[in-house]
């Protein structure tokens, strides 16, 4: 793998508060890794650790196979793209773009150009007269990616770009964003908490909490192939439900006591109570989301959540049979959530 950035080992301490605590991550060239956590999970101050914004307290930060752990931010190649946007409100949106650029010493007709080319790439070349209280939410964001643009970096950082853009727009900016990266081909780090946005960038997905990497994966991978108890869990909406290895759900050929079983709601089926066999769950309550419907069903003292078509749906205080098939169950390690491999030859999960 030819690494556009790699850390390794970096802990970022500031006081009493550890932000990252020994990170290894190698980003290929010209790669989209999307950085993906809840909050405080250390997503930002793993960019600014690669930026050079704040200074490591361990290990090293190499981009394009130089060490750049002891260079200030402006020497490492990096642009940022903050959540704030940061625009200069007395300037244009030409001059912004083309700020970064000026500071450095290029001469303004130079600037202009380049400026204008960082525009048009990210489809805002209309707007360089403009200033930013006359721009919409998303056209600011596409003016924040085009002034990091113009630099040329060799690698760019995203600190949750769309977070302040509504539902609609943030769609249509991260297939914008996409589209921009498939463009230009840079070695690409966007930090989002938001899963859709995830799963729909990424080239591969990093999943931090607590300052540290849970997982490293496809989009794919990461979806069917949870490496941990906390990534099952978090990933998807809603994640997966969790049961105890001896609940209501079992798992043929692993020891009940010793592990967790996960499902996704998508793999739960529900049938009448009279009908499939299987453990019985009383329909709690129902959530329709358009073409589906998310049923939480009690289920042995548990609670447990199916994804059906909401023209099928059970009603609230309905028995239901539920039915998992074992090629679907996840298992995880109960003292230390690592995931499990299924034993050769499970069919189905079984009712207590």
């Amino acid at each position: 793998m030819t690494a556009g950035l790699s850390l390794h080992g970096v802990h970022l301490s500031r006081g009493a508060i550890t932000a990252l605590r020994g990170v290894d991550l190698a980003v290929r060239r010209g790669e989209l890794l999307v950085v993906l956590g809840p909050s405080g999970a250390g997503k930002s101050s793993l960019l600014r650790a690669i930026a050079g914004l704040d200074a490591v307290t361990g290990g090293t930060v190499a981009i394009g196979g130089r060490d750049v752990t002891a260079l200030r931010p402006g020497l490492r190649g990096v642009s940022m793209v903050f959540q704030s946007y940061s625009l200069l409100p007395h300037l244009t949106v030409a001059d912004n773009i083309a700020f970064g650029h000026r500071i450095r010493g290029a001469d303004r007709r130079a600037a202009a150009a380049r400026a204008a080319q960082a525009a048009a790439a990210v489809g805002c070349g209309d707007l360089l007269a403009r200033r930013p209280h006359q721009l919409s939410g998303g056209e600011r964001q596409r003016v924040a990616l085009a002034r990091a643009l113009v630099r040329e970096p060799e690698v760019f950082l995203l600190d949750e770009p769309l977070a302040n853009l509504d539902a609609a727009l943030r769609t249509s900016m991260r297939t914008e964003i996409r589209a921009v990266h498939d463009r230009l081909g840079a070695t690409t780090v966007y930090v989002t908490h938001d899963q859709s946005e995830a799963m729909a960038l990424g080239d591969r997905i990093a999943v931090l909490r607590d300052g540290r990497i849970e997982q490293v994966d496809t989009p794919d991978g990461v979806w069917h192939r949870p490496r941990t108890r906390f990534v099952a869990s978090f990933v998807g909406a809603p994640g997966m439900t969790l049961l105890p290895g001896d609940g209501p759900l079992r798992l043929p050929g692993v020891e009940a006591t010793a592990v967790e079983l996960g499902v996704r709601p998508e793999h739960v089926t529900l049938t009448s109570a009279g009908g499939t066999a299987g453990p019985l769950g009383e329909v709690a309550r129902v959530e329709v989301l358009g073409e589906d419907a998310l049923v939480h069903v009690r289920l042995g003292g548990h609670a447990l959540t199916a994804r059906v078509p909401a023209r099928t749906r059970p009603a609230p205080g309905d028995r239901v049979a539920v039915g998992v098939a074992a090629e679907h169950l996840h298992a995880f390690d109960k003292v230390t959530g690592e995931r499990i491999p299924l034993p050769a030859g499970a069919d189905r999960a079984a009712a207590r």
